[in-house]
């Protein structure tokens, strides 16, 4: 397994956020992650990435327990990330904003770095943003800065949160292109969304969380069916994401 969560809690004060929760991700499996707001999902992501701190459990990542690392060293493991709201380096054009990420989240430097750094930049299809200052991108070229920056870490295990949210249903469809696309490239995925067609369009496997734990888990079709998922998403819901998965 890739990522293991072995029996992982989060407490803010007297509030339990995340319980007791375990779960596996195998290399080079794409992974949808929904619930309710308030699941737990963007807590988990920051168990994982080493945001957040565990109160008890463990994080394994290849075999090797991370728990104790922090953000930066995660993120030098093989632990990219992105977030709800893009936090690029705005004064930094987008090309620099991939660099600062090679340089210390892949760890390279000089020749290699300003490689990576272009490379993530195009794949992400911001070429001819490249040289534009961050603060003055496009919501959806931010998007896409996100990801360039998160793979410009060269991660083996990419956490994707939300980032479609706000886009278009074009300009969703583009940028979930470009994840397959990353996904095929060798990268596992775990994708936090609350369009749920989209990971059911593209997923393998489906979690969904409510409260913390772990509410369903397996191929989407199976997920979206479940009863208990259906009526935590009030059945139409759950209908009309099917709905647009199938057009």
């Amino acid at each position: 397994m890739l990522l293991e969560l072995r029996h992982v809690s989060k407490r803010y004060g007297a509030m339990m956020v995340v319980p007791d929760l375990s779960l596996s991700v195998a290399e080079g499996d794409f992974v949808g992650v929904i619930g309710p707001n308030g699941a737990g999902k963007t807590t988990v992501f920051g168990l994982i990435s080493g945001g957040l701190r565990c109160d008890a459990g463990a994080v394994v990542l290849g075999g090797l327990d991370v728990t104790a690392l922090g953000a930066d060293e995660r993120c030098r493991a093989g632990i990219g990330r992105t977030f709800q709201i893009p936090h690029p380096f705005q004064g930094m054009t987008a090309y620099e904003n991939a660099l600062v990420a090679a340089t210390f989240g892949a760890g390279l430097r000089g020749r290699q770095a300003q490689a990576l750094a272009r490379d993530a930049i195009e794949r992400c299809g911001l070429e001819a943003a490249a040289d534009i200052l961050a603060a003055r991108l496009t919501l959806l070229q931010r998007k896409r800065l996100e990801l360039a920056r998160a793979i410009a870490t060269r991660p083996r295990l990419l956490l994707l949160d939300e980032v479609a949210g706000g886009l278009t249903d074009g300009e969703m469809n583009q940028l979930l292109q470009l994840v397959v696309s990353i996904h095929r490239s060798g990268v596992t995925v775990l994708w936090i969304e609350h369009l749920v067609h989209a990971l059911v369009s593209a997923a393998g496997r489906l979690v969904v969380l409510a409260d913390g734990r772990l509410l369903s888990d397996g191929d989407p079709g199976s997920v979206m069916q479940d009863r208990a998922v259906r009526e935590t998403y009030l059945g139409s819901d759950i209908d009309e994401e099917l709905t647009h998965a199938e057009h």
